[in-house]
């Protein structure tokens, strides 16, 4: 079989050369995505290199982000079927000592447990509630839940008609289920060219195209958005207006009403992804009161009360009421009524309410207390938000940083795995602010981050 063998200039380091080669043979699709590039040792005689020159060279373009190197397996370029999603485990378990900044995760409070506890007890005496847990239920929802959790919504400034709801497993949940009831296997979806990696894993699932489209401080460039739609339109565009994750961009009015405009003409549904909550003085315009027929929205209790209820809802147009309801109830029939109930009863108790003002102000605080440790490298987040995007000095990796951060006791995540489609990984990292077990814990991350930031680069950063 003929291995690929690079066209190099005659300037420049041998390696550079090699790795601008590896991005150009990409960009043009000589180099296909899944492919393997040569072993090393092999190139480097078709070449009359070093070995170690190779090496350098193939580190260079896993930097950039065009391959991806397999421990016992060799180097691919990025994107194809195999490429694996970087896992995210909220199972992982932490060693005593260690701070935890890589999942986004509500900031710990015994309020959490103890709230759970009185609303399973106020089930315990609830015979209508109890009845309805051991039966089958209409699969959008029991009514009741779906009037109760809007009223909850309308109180934190998401006014929804409880009609248009559909209650589902979480949030991720309201993700798959909407691409597989809208998108058929190949089809095309566009995000932007860093946002959630479960929006990624759920279309890979789903055998879906994802199309990067680029952003900037406005958040997602409607007119790059435009020409794509120009060419052809994707079936769904998925968007997280308040704050992209992972770098906190929130989308501008302007462009939100460009999107809702452009999903009218190219007829494209609009996911729009609010579970990573703020206070409603710091959203914007909802896109579904913008574009109700052409959007959803996902919101879910995990970031607000507690990631293991897995309840969430989807507001879905009057359009796709029938073709959601029976995508859901051809997964899972329905939601657990049980696990609706115990929400229900908690949003509607005094807990809900302290749960989110405390929450709300401590997020505040983390956000100040990282912006002062941080401002050196300008850092962005929202003011309460739960996570902070890094961008990094040139001369260093995320990916390595993040290794060497992990021996010292502290968990970021790089920028690879929310990169869409092909796109090169920005060299930065994502701190998980809210995850932290304390302030004192978050402020020893930080300090070891700073400290770690401000070392002289070790060899495996120095540009070679």
């Amino acid at each position: 079989m003929t291995i690929w063998i690079p066209r190099l200039t005659e300037r420049g380091p041998r390696y550079r050369a090699i790795s601008d080669a590896i991005a150009t043979a990409v960009q043009s699709g000589e180099l296909r995505p899944g492919s393997r590039l040569p072993p090393q040792r092999r190139l480097a005689d078709e070449l009359s290199v070093t070995v170690g020159t190779v090496t350098r060279a193939y580190a260079e373009a896993e930097r950039q982000g065009w391959v991806r190197a397999r421990m016992g397996s060799g180097t691919y370029v990025r994107g194809g079927d195999d490429d694996p999603v970087a896992p995210f485990l909220a199972s992982r378990p932490v060693e005593d000592g260690v701070v935890d900044l890589s999942l986004s995760l509500p900031p710990p409070h015994p309020l959490r447990a103890a709230a759970l506890g009185r609303a399973l007890a106020a089930i315990s005496q609830d015979g209508d509630a109890l009845s309805r847990a051991v039966e089958y239920q209409p699969e959008r929802g029991v009514p009741a839940h779906r009037e109760r959790l809007a009223a909850w919504m309308d109180r934190l400034g998401m006014p929804v008609d409880p009609e248009r709801l559909l209650v589902t497993q979480g949030g991720q949940h309201g993700i798959d289920l909407t691409l597989r009831a809208l998108a058929r296997p190949g089809a095309r979806i566009a995000a932007d060219a860093l946002t959630y990696p479960g929006l990624i894993g759920a279309a890979r699932q789903a055998h879906l195209k994802t199309l990067a489209v680029p952003m900037d401080a406005g958040g997602m460039d409607m007119e790059a958005l435009a020409r794509l739609c120009a060419q052809q339109p994707p079936q769904l565009v998925y968007v997280t207006p308040e704050q992209n994750n992972p770098t906190g961009i929130m989308l501008s009015e302007a462009r939100r009403e460009r999107l809702a405009e452009l999903a009218e003409r190219h007829e494209f549904w609009i996911l729009e992804d609010g579970v990573q909550y703020l206070p409603e003085a710091e959203r914007g315009t909802p896109l579904y009161r913008l574009a109700p027929q052409r959007t959803l929205f996902a919101f879910s209790t995990a970031k607000v009360l507690a990631g293991g209820l897995r309840i969430g809802v989807l507001v879905v147009p009057e359009a796709l009421q029938e073709r959601l309801g029976a995508a859901l109830r051809a997964q899972s029939w329905m939601v657990p009524p049980l696990m609706v109930d115990a929400v229900c009863h908690w949003v509607a108790s005094e807990d809900a309410e302290r749960l989110l003002t405390w929450q709300t102000q401590e997020l505040g605080e983390r956000q100040r207390l990282a912006h002062h440790w941080l401002g050196a490298y300008e850092p962005s987040g929202r003011p309460h938000g739960a996570n902070l995007w890094l961008p990094l000095p040139d001369e260093l990796r995320s990916a390595e940083l993040q290794t060497v951060l992990e021996r010292r006791g502290v968990r970021v995540t790089s920028a690879e795995p929310f990169c869409v489609g092909g796109e090169p990984a920005p060299q930065a990292l994502r701190l998980c602010l809210s995850a932290a077990g304390s302030r004192e814990a978050l402020t020893r991350a930080l300090d070891i981050l700073v400290e770690t930031l401000n070392e002289p680069p070790p060899s495996p950063w120095q540009t070679l």
